[in-house]
């Protein structure tokens, strides 16, 4: 059995995540939010915002890490001439900081296992350029550089570092564009599989990268994205 940390676990991917490996895996999950479905798994549960210096203070930890996902993430899509730079600073704070610091938090528990694995998450846009996008695009791909970058350095140690690149899944963040069934048809005839994706979807792609059957995947950013970062 592996300790499995999530970091975003009350809701969408995390929420479906711990849903997942409760059942055969020791789960902590780390939300901000009161979540009944993530209390009602077997996950060992605590409250915390990480975008905060503090935010594991006082929390007990596994001593052996052997994964962990980092999932919370923004969806604030403007024109660019209305962004100011706190809409940039919000966003790299929460996708970049807050994973820099789980993760350097993490990385003694890491180190102890025989092999461990890192999942955190951009997004298609940092791949295509898309209209609007340029808050979430700039801070997600700074989390794609910091994966490669940790993936190199960390390879001696037997982390594993990997980004997971969505494209729009219906979940609690992106309920105001799929709010009308006009845009849950537009959002979906956007896409090649002609459909929008799902968090279990995308959680289960997160739970393979954190097997043993994963062991030789690092450094890569792994699109799911219904074909539309790759397909005409």
């Amino acid at each position: 059995m592996k300790n499995i940390l999530i970091a975003g676990a009350g809701k969408g991917i995390g929420l479906a995540l711990a849903k997942q490996l409760a059942g055969h895996e020791q789960v902590t999950a780390i939300t901000r939010s009161v979540s009944v479905e993530l209390e009602n798994t077997r996950a060992i549960v605590h409250y915390a915002d990480l975008t905060k210096e503090d935010a594991l203070h006082g929390i007990a930890l596994p001593e052996i890490l052997d994964g962990l996902v980092y999932c919370p993430g923004s969806i604030n899509l403007k024109p660019f001439s209305r962004l100011q730079a706190g809409d940039f600073l919000h966003d790299f704070e929460l996708n970049v900081l807050g994973a820099i610091r789980l993760v350097q938090q993490c990385l003694p528990a890491l180190r102890r296992s025989n092999s461990a694995s890192v999942v955190l998450f951009s997004t298609v846009a940092a791949k295509l350029g898309m209209p609007f996008h340029s808050s979430v695009a700039v801070s997600k791909s700074g989390v794609e550089g910091l994966v490669k970058s940790l993936a190199a350095e960390y390879a001696a140690n037997r982390i594993r570092f990997n980004a997971i690149a969505p494209s729009l899944v219906a979940s609690d963040l992106s309920a105001t564009l799929l709010n009308t069934a006009e845009k849950r048809e537009n959002a979906a005839k956007r896409h090649p599989l002609q459909r929008v994706g799902n968090t279990d979807e995308v959680a289960a792609l997160a739970a393979f990268l954190l097997l043993d059957e994963a062991g030789w995947i690092t450094g890569q950013v792994i699109g799911i994205d219904g074909g539309i970062g790759s397909l005409k």
